[in-house]
């Protein structure tokens, strides 16, 4: 099985979003380890707090859900790679996102269209910017989906279409890819120990034990399946055999026995 360092080797320069916390900053984490040399560019509101002398971050302030702000983070990552980082190949890491709980939609439209702006705009726009780049360099693009986009999610619907979306996005565009010397991974992690459920609205503690795993975990994942040229990852066994039986379950019921835990065991578990 091929390692995180080995997936790291044909790489001179990384893009990632959301570094600051969650699986983002533990992606930053694991290449200071393993290639402090490795020019990191990162896209996002706060600056990661990652005590790794040797790093080479370059953090680039940004809200990703404006615009105007995305379009001149995307300028300066374009800088980042033609005038500082040395010739070679490109890894695009598209992490940011966060998730809304309660019933649609709560805690209201513009929040929903925000999710969605960072979710899927942001994911489309920057990668699209960047691709001409990588086309000429090298490349790949992970990109990081969920499980819930393996079926409907009722209390968490437009989370789990915009994770739908890209899982079905990352795929459909390796297939576009090929021969071009770029590849797309689609990461799907499940319940993961991050910030994302206090931000979505749940308690802290609201992951559920049988099904969570660390953002350390995800990575390894992740650069496993990308030293392997794989175009798809689930993360943590139980959550692939949760993907694969829900693939023999029609969209309809799969619905109603999602909607039945979501309330269930989220609703108690939702913040006041």
């Amino acid at each position: 099985m091929p390692s995180p360092a080995d997936a790291l080797k044909k790489y001179s320069a990384v893009v990632l979003t959301g570094g600051s916390s969650g699986i983002g900053k533990s992606f930053i984490e694991l290449f200071g380890k393993l290639r402090p040399d490795l020019p990191i560019c990162n896209l996002s509101r706060r600056a990661p707090n990652i005590n790794i002398p040797q790093l080479k971050l370059r953090h680039v302030g940004c809200d990703l859900t404006d615009p105007g702000e995305l379009a001149r983070g995307i300028a300066a990552i374009q800088v980042f790679l033609t005038k500082e980082a040395p010739p070679g190949a490109i890894l695009l890491i598209n992490n940011s996102g966060f998730g809304l709980y309660g019933r649609f939609p709560d805690p209201g439209p513009a929040a929903q269209v925000a999710m969605i702006d960072l979710n899927v705009r942001a994911v489309v726009q920057l990668t699209a910017e960047l691709l001409p780049l990588l086309k000429a360099r090298g490349g790949a693009v992970l990109t990081v989906a969920s499980t819930a986009a393996f079926q409907p999610t009722p209390y968490l619907g437009v989370y789990g279409a915009t994770k739908a979306f890209v899982l079905n996005w990352s795929l459909a565009l390796n297939e576009e890819l090929r021969g071009t010397g770029v590849s797309t991974l689609a990461l799907c992690p499940g319940p993961t120990s991050t910030e994302f459920f206090q931000r979505a609205g749940l308690k802290e503690g609201s992951v559920p034990n049988m099904f969570g795993e660390t953002s350390e975990k995800v990575v390894r994942v992740a650069m496993e399946a990308l030293a392997a040229g794989k175009p798809l990852v689930v993360s943590g066994w139980k959550n692939k055999l949760m993907t694969f039986m829900v693939g023999f379950v029609p969209k309809r019921p799969m619905a109603w026995m999602a909607g039945i835990a979501l309330r269930h065991f989220r609703m108690k578990q939702a913040q006041p």
